[in-house]
């Protein structure tokens, strides 16, 4: 099918397998057990296969790219990132003579794209895009399944996670099909669980299966409902799809997000009828809500449940939990204290029998000593090539003899309100409840702008945001201090402190030894540099109930040495739209110009 790229060349974006490296800011390996959460950051919707001795999650990216991140383990606790199956957003074929499922907006011609595809390119797709994904390993490859709440439900796969993913399959076109998982039968047969959106389909908490070509890549049957949640388990979602000693089960969780319990399905058919039961709740523990995961065993026979909390603006983190089978074969997750079949999850725990490569946790902090990015960053929209370069040698603007990002400065579109419009936001999860960042910011603006207000900066993005920023005036180059509320609104920015900050020349980029002598020389543009460190320090705040608020403190220096504290008052970070508050960098202009200025980052350092 045909893959769309942004100018032909989003397929060579590339980001660095960031090698395994203990966390300087959470560490759930605790030598013969392990607490939880297993990772303390933003993945929400895990789902993990088992190949062998190795393990493989993916989770939901939503809008943010690059999407469905890969993260391996041979030990269950500790994980790294080791690819990515999505570059960019897989826009649907439209020459597949299909027609759109009735369920959700019919769509009257296949070649209709549904609203909002090509906004896919200019503005970022808070809450869209990329839902609950689902791993599998099968006939030597790795497929995932994928639902997009405005567009259907796509497949990719590759014989080897750490390298390129094929491009995308729409495997059915459908409004508000989401929650896909694939099932291969001993017998050669393929079904498709999958649950629907309410705020897309006009309706929820039913679940469907439907027989899908043995090849995995389209529904060869309409999608059937299995089993209707509404008067006793409101709100189940989530589907995964298993076969565990000759009965099918759907695990999923209900009761919403934040508050919900996890169910477990089973028939002796794929289609049903289901049996219900409730096999995780939260009871007396601190962990809310716990929602969706996955089931995998071990090469030993052991079995285990990853699945996540919603910490608010901490995101959706993973945790790990014990299962067992009982002789009428359900299972129970996590700790069943008072035998009634229902487990609750647990803090703390022994560790899987499993070999261990080691203590280390998803990269956080960046060096930029590599042609890649790394693979925890993330785009805010879908990438453009022209927005970043990384010089991974050594130059002489290097202080520490290391690499370097450059962001250019990008245009942003019309009617941009504030930061949640721009898609060039360059951001990683936050890591822990308590941790500090720090990075240094050499921001070089372009000077042949007319309209002034070029600027680049650091940024704690979420619904809410507070940002400090380095911005081109016509009084020279100044670092604010902003705060943003309700940015999905519209909202305007608040400038809270204002600092001016000495530029210097930067040498001119060519000499007159090479120009002609036959026409009057172009005078070189005559650009100024200005160097300014920046941290933000991250605390929990206890409030009413087990999830506690992010607070962050933002600080500058000159010198790298003497800080200075421009927040009056702790920020409190509040979540995107279904993802964590995240943490990053950006460059922006709001001029059109042949050439932008750039903010060059050494490196960003992520510590307790």
């Amino acid at each position: 099918m045909r893959h769309i790229l942004v100018a032909g060349v989003l397929a060579g974006l590339s980001f660095a397998a960031a090698a395994q490296q203990p966390s300087q800011s959470w560490n759930p390996d605790r030598g013969t057990h392990y607490v939880n959460p297993i990772l303390n950051a933003d993945y929400s919707d895990p789902d993990v296969c088992r190949v062998g001795d190795d393990f493989y999650m993916t989770s939901s990216s939503f809008g943010c790219f690059p999407s469905l991140q890969i993260l391996h383990s041979t030990d269950l606790v500790n994980w790294e990132i080791i690819g990515a199956a999505l570059t960019d957003y897989p826009g649907p074929d439209w020459s597949d003579e299909r027609h759109w499922e009735t369920i959700g907006q019919r769509l009257d011609t296949p070649d209709t794209p549904p609203p909002g595809h090509l906004e896919w390119r200019t503005i970022p797709q808070h809450g869209n895009g990329v839902w609950a994904p689902a791993i599998r390993y099968h006939n030597g490859e790795f497929y995932i399944y994928c639902g997009d709440p405005d567009r259907g439900i796509f497949m990719v796969k590759t014989s080897d996670p750490r390298g390129r993913w094929e491009d995308p399959v729409w495997v059915v076109k459908a409004k508000g099909f989401i929650d896909p998982c694939p099932l291969w039968d001993e017998d050669g047969k393929a079904y498709l669980s999958h649950g629907c959106a309410g705020s897309r389909a006009g309706h929820k908490s039913v679940l469907f299966v439907a027989p899908m070509s043995p090849d995995g890549t389209r529904l060869i049957g309409q999608s059937r409902i299995v089993y209707d949640g509404h008067e006793t388990q409101p709100t189940i979602e989530g589907t995964k799809f298993y076969k565990y000693k000759g009965n099918y089960y759907i695990f999923s969780p209900a009761g919403g997000v934040p508050t919900g319990w996890q169910v477990v399905l089973k028939a002796s058919s794929p289609f049903g009828p289901y049996q219900e039961r409730v096999v995780m709740a939260q009871g007396k523990s601190d962990v809310n809500g716990p929602h969706q995961g996955a089931w995998v065993d071990t090469p030993s026979g052991e079995h285990w449940f990853i699945h996540f909390q919603d910490k608010d603006a901490y995101g959706r983190v993973v945790h790990l939990q014990p299962m067992e089978w009982t002789a009428e074969q359900w299972p129970v997750i996590g700790v069943d204290e008072d035998g009634d079949g229902v487990g609750k999850p647990v803090e703390r725990y022994r560790k899987p029998a499993l070999r261990s490569s080691g203590v280390f946790q998803p990269a956080e902090s960046d060096t930029f000593s590599s042609m890649e990015l790394g693979l925890q960053w993330q785009w805010h929209g879908v990438p453009s090539p022209y927005w970043y370069y990384l010089d991974a040698g050594a130059r002489e603007t290097h202080t520490d003899g290391l690499g370097a990002l450059r962001l250019y400065s990008v245009d942003q579109a019309e009617g941009w309100h504030n930061l949640g419009d721009s898609p060039n936001l360059l951001l990683q999860k936050t890591p822990a409840d308590e941790f500090t960042v720090t990075t240094k910011l050499r921001f070089v603006p372009n000077p042949q702008l007319k309209e002034k207000g070029e600027n680049c900066g650091f940024v704690l993005m979420g619904l809410d945001y507070a940002t400090l920023r380095l911005t081109d005036t016509s009084e020279g180059i100044v670092l604010q201090y902003i705060e943003c509320k309700d940015a999905l609104k519209d909202t305007q920015e608040e400038i809270l402190k204002t600092v001016p900050v000495t530029s210097t020349p930067l040498p001119k980029p060519y000499s007159s030894k090479y120009m002609s002598t036959t026409v009057p020389p172009v005078a070189p543009v005559a650009y100024r540099a200005a160097e300014v460190f920046m941290k933000m320090e991250v605390k929990p705040k206890v409030r009413n109930g087990n999830v506690p608020d992010l607070t962050a403190r933002f600080f500058y220096s000159l010198d790298g040495k003497k800080w200075a504290e421009l927040t009056e008052k702790p920020f409190t970070g509040k979540p995107g739209k279904w993802i964590g508050a995240k943490f990053g960098l950006y460059c922006n202009r709001f001029a059109s110009k042949n050439d932008s200025g750039w903010v060059q980052i050494d490196w960003i350092n992520v510590t307790e």
